[in-house]
């Protein structure tokens, strides 16, 4: 089954229209479909163009965490730790230490 939200992203990517926020969207759209591994290449992208998009970095994070990449996951989730907190982006802050919290829990 397709899913139309993450074609539509796709065509304006593969139309040349690439933004840190069509990244997002489509890194969101593919996270949602338990497509872990294209999600994270896209919010890859995504905080590479910008860097302080706390919420991208805890997606990143995310995805990283289910492909069972604890090494990214952890560097995603300092970096975006880092960016909500001088941001003041108090609730991604929060959501983020829970995940470090799990990861932290899961490698024991």
């Amino acid at each position: 089954m397709t899913n139309p939200i993450i074609e539509r992203l796709q065509a304006q990517l593969d139309a040349g229209k690439d933004s840190p926020l069509l990244r997002f969207g489509l890194g969101s759209a593919l996270f949602n479909a338990k497509n872990y591994a294209e999600a994270a290449v896209h919010l890859r992208e995504c905080v590479k163009q910008m860097p302080d998009h706390s919420a991208a970095w805890k997606l990143l994070g995310r995805s990283e965490m289910s492909l069972d990449n604890r090494d990214a996951a952890e560097e995603a989730f300092t970096r975006g730790l880092r960016v909500a907190e001088d941001k003041g982006d108090v609730q991604v802050a929060r959501e983020i230490g829970v995940f470090l919290k799990k990861l932290a829990r899961s490698g024991k």
